[in-house]
């Protein structure tokens, strides 16, 4: 009776750690919707750069300004400097919605309107897919920090932010 209930526990064992072992299928990747184009699935080269000022403050900003660089983004992206970031210059004003995807740093956006004025600042968590919708319909460009940056640096709504070439309006809309 001892052996066999020995064999039945041994049986049990094995079978528990060969399924144990046993690969278990990886979890679902979001996909792009129909008629759009694929997700990103790495990190993008770096972007051409240019100098923000926010006050006395200075940032070297990459500039996504195509629909593949604002697509991909931050998306895998491992660490970014102090005084970096990321600016992302839409054709028009709307109502700006961003998200985690894929995103392992932490950060903070400011929705800026089209002529350069910080209207809000928010928090966006490491791979949070749930998009953070602007409070404002007048959001042309968005800025990406590392998360507290503005705060460390006392940067807050209602500051403008300027290039070496004056507002952002003037910066990438001049005619």
């Amino acid at each position: 009776m001892l052996v066999g209930l020995m064999k039945w526990i041994a049986l049990i064992l094995a079978t528990a750690i060969v399924a144990g072992c046993q690969k278990s299928s990886p979890p679902p990747t979001a996909t792009a919707p129909p008629g759009m184009p694929p997700l990103p699935t790495h990190a993008q080269p770096k972007l051409p750069t240019i100098k923000l000022w926010m006050g006395s403050e200075e940032v070297t900003a990459e500039m996504a300004l195509t629909g593949e660089q604002e697509m991909t983004g931050m998306m895998f992206r491992t660490n970014m400097e102090e005084n970096a970031g990321m600016l992302f210059v839409f054709p028009a004003p709307y109502r700006a919605s961003f998200w985690m995807m894929n995103c392992p740093l932490p950060l903070s956006a400011a929705y800026i309107d089209p002529n350069g004025t910080i209207l809000e600042i928010v928090p966006l968590n490491s791979f949070d897919t749930n998009s953070v919708v602007a409070k404002t319909a007048n959001v042309q460009y968005v800025l990406e920090m590392n998360r507290g940056w503005f705060k460390r640096h006392n940067i807050t709504e209602g500051v403008l932010i300027r290039t070496e070439k004056g507002t952002l309006r003037e910066t990438f809309f001049q005619r």
